[in-house]
Protein backbone atom coordinates (compact mmCIF):
# COMPACT_ATOMS: atom_id res chain seq x y z
CA UNK A 1 0.00 0.00 0.00
CA UNK A 2 1.20 3.54 -0.75
CA UNK A 3 3.04 5.36 2.04
CA UNK A 4 1.19 8.33 3.47
CA UNK A 5 3.39 11.33 4.19
CA UNK A 6 1.43 14.35 5.42
CA UNK A 7 1.62 17.55 3.36
CA UNK A 8 4.30 19.93 4.72
CA UNK A 9 1.77 22.79 4.47
CA UNK A 10 -0.08 21.18 7.40
CA UNK A 11 -3.42 20.64 5.60
CA UNK A 12 -3.56 16.95 6.55
CA UNK A 13 -3.73 15.69 2.93
CA UNK A 14 -1.04 13.26 1.77
CA UNK A 15 1.95 14.59 -0.15
CA UNK A 16 2.32 13.35 -3.72
CA UNK A 17 5.21 11.13 -4.80
CA UNK A 18 8.56 12.94 -4.74
CA UNK A 19 7.22 16.07 -3.04
CA UNK A 20 6.65 17.33 0.48
CA UNK A 21 3.33 18.89 -0.60
CA UNK A 22 -0.11 17.68 -1.64
CA UNK A 23 -1.51 18.56 -5.10
CA UNK A 24 -3.44 21.54 -3.67
CA UNK A 25 -0.25 23.21 -2.40
CA UNK A 26 2.09 22.55 -5.31
CA UNK A 27 3.69 25.64 -6.83
CA UNK A 28 3.78 24.05 -10.32
CA UNK A 29 1.04 21.36 -10.47
CA UNK A 30 1.48 20.81 -14.24
CA UNK A 31 5.23 20.39 -13.85
CA UNK A 32 4.80 17.99 -10.93
CA UNK A 33 2.21 15.96 -12.88
CA UNK A 34 4.65 15.77 -15.79
CA UNK A 35 7.45 14.69 -13.39
CA UNK A 36 5.31 11.97 -11.78
CA UNK A 37 4.07 10.84 -15.22
CA UNK A 38 7.66 10.53 -16.48
CA UNK A 39 8.60 8.61 -13.35
CA UNK A 40 5.69 6.19 -13.89
CA UNK A 41 6.52 5.59 -17.55
CA UNK A 42 10.22 5.02 -16.74
CA UNK A 43 9.22 1.86 -14.83
CA UNK A 44 7.48 -1.39 -15.73
CA UNK A 45 6.15 -1.93 -12.19
CA UNK A 46 4.78 0.97 -10.14
CA UNK A 47 4.09 0.29 -6.46
CA UNK A 48 3.07 2.37 -3.46
CA UNK A 49 2.76 5.60 -5.46
CA UNK A 50 0.59 8.53 -4.36
CA UNK A 51 -0.53 10.91 -7.14
CA UNK A 52 -3.75 12.22 -5.62
CA UNK A 53 -5.23 15.25 -7.32
CA UNK A 54 -2.76 15.50 -10.22
CA UNK A 55 -3.82 16.06 -13.85
CA UNK A 56 -2.42 13.74 -16.53
CA UNK A 57 -2.93 14.55 -20.20
CA UNK A 58 -1.99 12.28 -23.10
CA UNK A 59 0.05 9.97 -20.82
CA UNK A 60 1.12 6.58 -22.18
CA UNK A 61 0.64 4.01 -19.39
CA UNK A 62 0.27 1.03 -21.78
CA UNK A 63 1.23 -2.35 -20.34
CA UNK A 64 2.40 -0.98 -16.99
CA UNK A 65 1.80 -2.82 -13.70
CA UNK A 66 0.35 -0.82 -10.79
CA UNK A 67 0.22 -2.16 -7.21
CA UNK A 68 -1.18 -0.32 -4.20
CA UNK A 69 -1.24 3.12 -5.85
CA UNK A 70 -3.49 6.11 -5.16
CA UNK A 71 -4.81 8.43 -7.88
CA UNK A 72 -7.87 9.62 -5.92
CA UNK A 73 -9.21 12.95 -7.17
CA UNK A 74 -6.79 12.95 -10.13
CA UNK A 75 -7.87 13.74 -13.69
CA UNK A 76 -6.90 11.92 -16.87
CA UNK A 77 -7.45 13.24 -20.38
CA UNK A 78 -6.66 11.11 -23.45
CA UNK A 79 -4.49 8.72 -21.40
CA UNK A 80 -3.72 5.22 -22.65
CA UNK A 81 -3.85 2.35 -20.13
CA UNK A 82 -4.16 -0.37 -22.82
CA UNK A 83 -3.00 -3.72 -21.44
CA UNK A 84 -2.27 -2.26 -17.99
CA UNK A 85 -2.27 -4.56 -14.95
CA UNK A 86 -3.66 -3.15 -11.69
CA UNK A 87 -4.07 -4.54 -8.20
CA UNK A 88 -5.51 -2.48 -5.32
CA UNK A 89 -5.39 0.88 -7.11
CA UNK A 90 -7.57 3.82 -6.04
CA UNK A 91 -9.13 6.21 -8.58
CA UNK A 92 -11.93 7.41 -6.27
CA UNK A 93 -13.52 10.69 -7.41
CA UNK A 94 -11.15 10.91 -10.39
CA UNK A 95 -12.08 12.34 -13.81
CA UNK A 96 -11.49 10.39 -17.04
CA UNK A 97 -12.04 11.84 -20.52
CA UNK A 98 -11.32 9.83 -23.68
CA UNK A 99 -9.10 7.27 -21.91
CA UNK A 100 -8.40 3.73 -23.11
CA UNK A 101 -8.32 0.83 -20.63
CA UNK A 102 -8.79 -1.90 -23.27
CA UNK A 103 -7.31 -5.36 -22.70
CA UNK A 104 -6.32 -4.47 -19.13
CA UNK A 105 -6.41 -6.73 -16.09
CA UNK A 106 -7.85 -4.85 -13.09
CA UNK A 107 -8.68 -6.44 -9.73
CA UNK A 108 -9.66 -4.70 -6.52
CA UNK A 109 -9.57 -1.30 -8.24
CA UNK A 110 -11.82 1.51 -7.02
CA UNK A 111 -13.30 4.12 -9.35
CA UNK A 112 -16.08 4.99 -6.90
CA UNK A 113 -17.53 8.46 -7.40
CA UNK A 114 -15.47 9.00 -10.56
CA UNK A 115 -16.64 10.58 -13.81
CA UNK A 116 -15.87 8.61 -16.99
CA UNK A 117 -16.70 10.03 -20.40
CA UNK A 118 -15.87 8.53 -23.80
CA UNK A 119 -13.66 5.77 -22.36
CA UNK A 120 -13.06 2.18 -23.48
CA UNK A 121 -12.65 -0.90 -21.29
CA UNK A 122 -13.09 -3.27 -24.24
CA UNK A 123 -11.73 -6.79 -23.69
CA UNK A 124 -10.66 -6.08 -20.10
CA UNK A 125 -10.75 -8.23 -16.97
CA UNK A 126 -12.56 -6.03 -14.42
CA UNK A 127 -12.94 -8.31 -11.42
CA UNK A 128 -14.03 -6.81 -8.09
CA UNK A 129 -13.86 -3.27 -9.51
CA UNK A 130 -15.89 -0.62 -7.68
CA UNK A 131 -17.73 1.91 -9.90
CA UNK A 132 -20.28 2.77 -7.18
CA UNK A 133 -21.58 6.31 -7.46
CA UNK A 134 -19.67 6.88 -10.71
CA UNK A 135 -21.00 8.85 -13.66
CA UNK A 136 -20.32 6.83 -16.82
CA UNK A 137 -21.17 8.30 -20.24
CA UNK A 138 -20.43 7.20 -23.83
CA UNK A 139 -18.22 4.37 -22.57
CA UNK A 140 -17.60 0.86 -23.92
CA UNK A 141 -17.38 -2.26 -21.71
CA UNK A 142 -17.70 -4.83 -24.54
CA UNK A 143 -16.25 -8.34 -24.17
CA UNK A 144 -15.42 -7.87 -20.47
CA UNK A 145 -15.35 -10.07 -17.43
CA UNK A 146 -17.02 -7.87 -14.77
CA UNK A 147 -17.36 -10.63 -12.17
CA UNK A 148 -18.34 -9.27 -8.74
CA UNK A 149 -17.91 -5.63 -9.76
CA UNK A 150 -20.17 -2.90 -8.38
CA UNK A 151 -22.10 -0.11 -10.11
CA UNK A 152 -24.27 0.67 -7.06
CA UNK A 153 -25.98 4.07 -7.47
CA UNK A 154 -23.91 4.76 -10.60
CA UNK A 155 -25.32 6.92 -13.41
CA UNK A 156 -24.76 5.16 -16.73
CA UNK A 157 -25.78 6.66 -20.07
CA UNK A 158 -25.10 5.78 -23.71
CA UNK A 159 -22.84 2.93 -22.61
CA UNK A 160 -22.44 -0.60 -24.00
CA UNK A 161 -21.95 -3.86 -22.10
CA UNK A 162 -22.00 -6.21 -25.12
CA UNK A 163 -20.96 -9.85 -24.59
CA UNK A 164 -19.93 -9.34 -20.95
CA UNK A 165 -19.75 -11.70 -18.00
CA UNK A 166 -21.98 -9.94 -15.43
CA UNK A 167 -22.08 -12.75 -12.87
CA UNK A 168 -22.54 -11.17 -9.41
CA UNK A 169 -22.13 -7.68 -10.91
CA UNK A 170 -24.16 -5.29 -8.76
CA UNK A 171 -26.31 -2.60 -10.42
CA UNK A 172 -28.56 -1.84 -7.41
CA UNK A 173 -30.07 1.68 -7.57
CA UNK A 174 -28.13 2.32 -10.78
CA UNK A 175 -29.62 4.93 -13.14
CA UNK A 176 -29.44 3.76 -16.75
CA UNK A 177 -30.19 5.61 -19.95
CA UNK A 178 -29.55 4.12 -23.40
CA UNK A 179 -27.47 1.32 -21.85
CA UNK A 180 -27.03 -1.82 -23.98
CA UNK A 181 -26.47 -5.28 -22.46
CA UNK A 182 -26.70 -7.35 -25.68
CA UNK A 183 -25.37 -10.93 -25.38
CA UNK A 184 -24.44 -10.42 -21.69
CA UNK A 185 -25.64 -12.70 -18.88
CA UNK A 186 -27.85 -10.09 -17.15
CA UNK A 187 -29.79 -12.87 -15.37
CA UNK A 188 -26.70 -13.47 -13.21
CA UNK A 189 -26.28 -9.76 -12.36
CA UNK A 190 -27.94 -8.08 -9.37
CA UNK A 191 -30.39 -5.30 -10.24
CA UNK A 192 -32.78 -5.46 -7.27
CA UNK A 193 -32.09 -5.16 -3.54
CA UNK A 194 -33.80 -8.44 -2.62
CA UNK A 195 -31.45 -10.37 -4.93
CA UNK A 196 -28.45 -9.24 -2.85
CA UNK A 197 -29.61 -11.14 0.27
Amino acid sequence: MFTITPCAAGCGRPAIHGSALCAAHLVDPKGDARRVGEYITSLKVIANLNAQGLHFEGADFRGLHFYGCCFSGASFSRCDFTGAYMRLVFFDFAQFASCNFSDGDFRFVSMAGSELKDCSFEGAELIDVNYSGAGITDTVFNNNNLYNSRFIQARISRTRFINCNLKRTNFIKCEQEETIFKSSNTAEAIFETEEAV
